[in-house]
This record gives structure tokens, sequence and C-alpha cells, in this order.
């Protein structure tokens, strides 16, 4: 068990680096899309945004821009997730990745051709002539694409998380292997192109067998989901946020926004798959009048904690916290609260209660599994990027209008939610005396980068860290999301325990074999940098 989460644990992790270029594609797209909108110009009388006009072309070149990065992201997750499992020479996994990556869909889109498939005769016409129901015919083509002007296979992501693993393995395998001197020049990295050569083309030649089962069986999960209804909504908001403790919700919930088990649909004579995908073509379509909610039932729900709930559980714990101590936790409380409203960051006042007052954490979970569903149930469709924050709120919803959103609902509904929130943390943590900050026996801060460098100093909070995790050499792979320090340590009896983890100001510790993750908030990712820069990693 502990290794099968060590292992998704470092798969998540690698998802964060491709996911980390959507955000602005998304804001590039959003921007583009909601301003080149002929209903919105012709609404407002915005001459200067129509065709042929310079903003016209910006914006427009902003929204292909945007769509670009949509369009191709199994390539872009294949070279995130292989350098981010590679633990050495993460340039020669990516090279790796892109050749892998290439060859992949050049064996696949061969064999199509040996078993007489081409792009003509796989389209729905060409289907519906065959004698195939509408639908039947939907569903069949969609399982045939281009791929960087390849015809090949629909495997989208799951293609390119798994060129990315095979290109990481690869790399991690061959980079040090030594070979007789007649073939030195195809020692080291040299010899991780030549293995992607020859591994990948039997990986490739396999999937035109099996693929189009797996995918099948892919669409019918989605459909099993979909038939769930708003319960199947009601599970997904509530098992991601507890997955969230675990770092694991990384490894989930790509699945349904880039895969067909999110989902799908025609979009301007496209068959698009994956929820967040439909939703991004759907922004890119002016002919669309009201966006799928079935495509964002696993993204609208989160605006409701997020922007309104945690902010007024933030204000309870303010309201709770003993009054000499008010004074010091009210910036630190509205810092964070800011954050998550504005963000969609939940982290750090998330972890101010997760494991002084479990239980609260509990109610935020179903509180966040309701939201989705009502959010779904209200016909609400506002996409995101990789938050639900006012920020996403803008471009997704208040620009794109009511009539295609229901983005009122969140507005409605909001309010709602931070009385809940607010009333339900003060009285449990009045009723338990949960030790939230301000409170008596609790830490009264939110470390920041500011708090570390005056306590310890960075250069020796640095060291502390890897002392911490039992010195550079137990160190096996470290790595950062948003949040916190990933790590895999070759011996996890060396790691200090959570009183040493405290003074050197960690929010806190997840530990699972040789697994650990430290809990540091947004300077997660400046730690390992120059923990990587100290020491050489």
């Amino acid at each position: 068990m502990k290794s099968i989460f060590s292992i998704l644990q470092k798969i998540g992790r690698a998802f964060m680096l491709p996911i980390a270029v959507l955000p602005m594609a998304g804001t590039l797209l959003g921007v583009g899309g909601a301003f080149t909108n002929p209903t919105l110009i012709s609404t407002y009388n915005l001459r200067f945004l129509e065709p042929g006009q310079p903003m016209n072309y910006f914006l427009v070149l902003c929204s292909n821009a945007g769509s670009f990065v949509f369009g191709n992201l199994p390539l872009l997750f294949a070279v995130g997730i292989a350098i981010g499992l590679a633990n050495i020479n993460k340039e020669t996994a990516a090279l790796s990745a892109v050749l892998g990556f290439l060859l992949f869909h050049t064996v696949i889109s061969t064999i199509l051709g040996f078993q007489g498939l081409s792009p003509e005769n796989v389209t729905s016409e060409a289907f519906i002539a065959a004698g195939k129901s509408a639908g039947q015919a939907a569903g069949l083509a969609s399982l045939y694409t281009r791929e960087l002007g390849i015809f090949t296979l629909q495997t989208g992501v799951f293609g390119g998380i798994i060129c990315g693993i095979v290109s990481a393995l690869l790399t991690n395998k061959f980079s040090n292997v030594a070979l007789p001197d007649y073939l030195a020049f195809f020692f080291g990295n040299r010899l991780v192109p030549v293995m992607t050569m020859i591994v990948f083309i039997p990986v490739a030649f396999l999937f035109p067998f099996f693929w189009p089962i797996v995918f099948k069986g892919i669409v019918r999960a989605g459909e099993a989901f979909s038939s769930m209804g708003y319960f199947g909504t009601f599970l997904y908001g509530f098992s991601m946020r507890l997955l969230n403790v675990f770092g694991l919700h990384h490894a989930i919930y790509p699945l349904f926004w880039y895969t067909p088990l999110g989902g799908v649909q025609e979009v301007a004579g496209q068959m698009v798959e994956g929820g967040q995908k439909i939703f991004f073509a759907q922004l890119a379509d002016p002919s669309v009048k009201h966006f799928s909610a079935s495509a964002t039932r696993t993204m609208t729900g989160g605006f409701l904690p997020m922007m309104f709930g945690l902010p007024a559980a933030a204000l309870a714990m303010y309201k709770t916290a003993d009054f000499k101590n008010k004074k010091f936790v009210k910036g630190i409380l509205l810092s964070a609260a800011l954050t998550s409203f504005l963000t969609g960051i939940t982290e750090p006042i998330e972890f101010t209660f997760l494991f002084v007052a479990p239980p609260l954490y509990l109610i935020h979970a179903l509180l966040e599994g309701l939201s989705y569903m009502l959010m779904y149930m209200l016909n609400v469709a506002v996409g995101i990027t990789f938050s639900r924050g006012l920020i996403d709120l803008t471009f997704f919803g208040f620009l794109q209008g009511m009539a295609k959103t229901s983005y009122q609902w969140i507005l409605i509904l909001g309010p709602v939610y931070a009385v809940v929130y607010y009333y339900v943390f003060k009285f449990m943590i009045i009723k338990f005396n949960y030790a939230t900050p301000g409170r008596e026996g609790a830490e009264n801060k939110l470390y920041t980068k500011k708090d570390y460098q005056s306590k310890v100093g960075e250069d020796k909070l640095i060291t502390g860290i890897v002392e911490a995790l039992g010195g550079v050499k137990n160190l096996k792979n470290i790595d950062a999301c948003i949040t916190r320090l990933r790590v895999t340590v070759k011996d996890e009896t060396l790691v200090a325990n959570d009183e040493k983890w405290k003074e050197l100001s960690a929010k806190g510790v997840i530990r699972s074999g040789k697994g650990i993750q430290v809990i540091y908030g947004t300077q997660a990712e400046i730690y390992k940098n120059k923990i990587r820069e100290k020491y050489e990693i």
C-alpha cells in the first residue's frame, strides 16, 4: 500500500509541470474568446473590437494561442511527465518523450493503414453510410484523430501520459549504462534515444489491437459516472477534497478534464473529449448558447467553498481566537482568505485546521461535494484553468454572461455557503475547543517567507530541511507542487519527528513509507529549487 502511495504521489507531482501552463493558456483563450464574441460586441456596441480592427487582430491572436495549447495537451503531458518522473538527466527525458510521442503515433498510423483505415473512411458520415446509427457513428468516429498532423487513434492525454512514463523509465534505466568501447558513442544520455526507438515500436504496435476496447470501456465508465447523475457529482467533489490531503488529487482530476471519462461532445463539428477541453472548445465557438454543465460538473462546484466558504471559516477562526491574540492572527487569516477568494488556492486556510481539527475538514469535504452537486443541478457552467477563485470566475463567468454560464447562482448561493461555514466552524471550534490559530495552545501564525527568514535564516532553513530528511545522502528524489515539498527518501526512519518540522516552520508532514510530503505553502517550489542548487541534486 505504501509503495502504491509513493508511486501515485510521484505521478501526481509530475502532472503539475504540464498543468502549470494551463492558467496562462486559459486566460488567453478566455480574454480572446470573450472579446471577439459577436454577441458581446454588438450588445455593447464595441466597434473597436469588430473584425478588421487592430484590437480584434490582437484578441484573435490571444484566442488562437490559448487554443493551440489545449489542442496539444497530449504532447505537453508527455514531456512534462517525463521531466517530472525522471530522477536524472531530465533534459534527456524531455527529448525522449518528444521522440517517443512522434514515433508512437507514427507506428499507430501505419498499423491503421494496414487495417484499411484512413481519415476518409472513419468519419461519422462514412459510418452512417455503412449502416450505423448517428450515435454509434459519432462514437466510432471519436476513436480517431490527428496528432501533430498524424492520423492516429484518439489516445488523448492517456497516450501522452504513457509516452511520458515510458520515456522517464528509459532515462532512469539507461542514462548511466556503460557499453563496450567500440560503442562508446552511445554511452550515457545518447543511449536513451536509441532505446526509445527500440521500445516505442512494440509499445505502439499493440495499441491498435487493444486500445479500441479500452476506449469503449472508458466511454462506458464515463456513461456510468453520468448515469449516477447528481449523486455521482457529489461523490466526485467529496472524494477530490479528501484526496487533496494526500496530494493524490493531481493524479485523478486530469482523467476527467482531458479524457473521455469527463465526457465526449461535438463542438463546432469536431468531437471533443474531456470536461475542460469541451468547455474551452465551446468558449472558442460563438454559436454556443449555453456552455455544457455536464462538461463542467467536475469544475464549477469549487467556487462556493473556495470563494465564500473558506474565507468565512477564516473569519470564524478569527472570531474564536483569544482576545489577546486577535491582532496577531487578523492579518494572516485575512491574507489566507484573500488567497482563497482570488486564486482558489486553499491550503493556507485548510492546513490551519486539518491537523488540529480533522472533523472540520470532513465537514468541509462534505460541503464541497454538496456544492458540486448543486451547481450541476442548477445548470451552472463556469469553467476553470487550475483554480476556482475570482480570477477564473471573472474570465469564464462574468465576461461570458449569465445566458451562457448561469453564474448568478454562484453569487446567490455564495453568501449562504459563507453563513453555513462560519457558524459550523465557530460552533465546532468552541464546542470541541479546537486549537485553531489564536486560541490557547495553538500556533498563532501562518508562516510566510519573511517569517522563515527572520526565524532561522533562509540558508539555515534549507540546511535544516535537508538534515531533517536524513541528510542529502538519504534523498532519492525531491520535487514540489504548489504547496508541498514531495520527497522520496531511501530510509524513512531517518526523517525527523513532527516537533522538529514545527521548528522548521512546516505546516504539517504526511508520511507513507518512503514518500514524504512537507507542507510549506507557496514557498515549497522555492525551497525545492534552493535545495537542488545548494546540494547540486
